[in-house]
């Protein structure tokens, strides 16, 4: 049917993929039409197909659902996006967001909210799980008094100081890697830097660590 909209769904776990498989093809106006078990998976398959929406976890092995969204909507902009965790965390519900992604539910929703938020990328709106809206709506926590870096960006900073790598990171701060880059990208922004260590000693001189 032409009327459908077409989803590619990208998870890992064969029992959860099964289920929302049965779940989003019982849907007259959805069909499941390529499922991805990582995300290097979903973007092969995205070169010699077209879908109207993806269906992305999080924490996907390999790259991570957010690099995933993001590379997505890099290559295939037209492309909507719903992300799919099993976490409520402030930092992935603002790095999904900044990767381009369209709409973000919880596995714990029930199925109605996440035909929800499906139907509502497809048309060209954005969704948020009822559970995480108030992070948005909240807003961004202030910069310390004389940084242009968030809180969190000065503590991904200390981390990288310290020398640790982007998955050293995201463990200390329990965060997925995806969210650590995008941090990093920000704070290269920020201090004008070109890497990492150049970025580091910035702040350092700035007295920012």
């Amino acid at each position: 049917m032409t009327d459908q909209t077409r989803i590619l769904l990208v998870e890992d776990h064969v029992f959860t993929r099964d289920g929302l498989r049965t779940t989003l093809n019982l849907q007259p106006d959805l069909h499941v039409t390529l499922e991805a078990r990582s995300g290097e998976e979903a973007l092969e398959l995205l070169e010699g197909h077209t879908v109207d929406v993806a269906v992305v976890d999080i924490g996907l092995p390999g790259i991570d659902g957010i690099e995933t969204a993001a590379q997505i909507k890099r290559r295939w902009p037209e492309t909507r996006i719903v992300m799919l965790t099993a976490h409520n965390l402030r930092e992935e519900v603002f790095a999904s967001l900044a990767s381009g992604a369209d709409a973000y539910c919880l596995k714990s929703d029930k199925p109605a909210l996440l035909l929800l938020g499906i139907r509502s990328a497809a048309a060209g709106s954005a969704y948020l799980d009822p559970q995480v809206a108030h992070h948005v709506l909240g807003g961004v926590r202030a910069p310390e008094a004389g940084s242009p870096l968030t809180p969190r960006e000065l503590d991904v900073l200390r981390l990288i100081a310290d020398g640790q790598g982007n998955k050293e990171i995201a463990a200390a701060l329990d965060v997925s890697v995806g969210t650590v880059k995008l941090h990093v990208q920000e704070i290269l922004v920020k201090l004008q830097a070109s890497d990492r260590t150049q970025a580091a000693v910035k702040a350092l001189r700035q007295g920012l660590l």
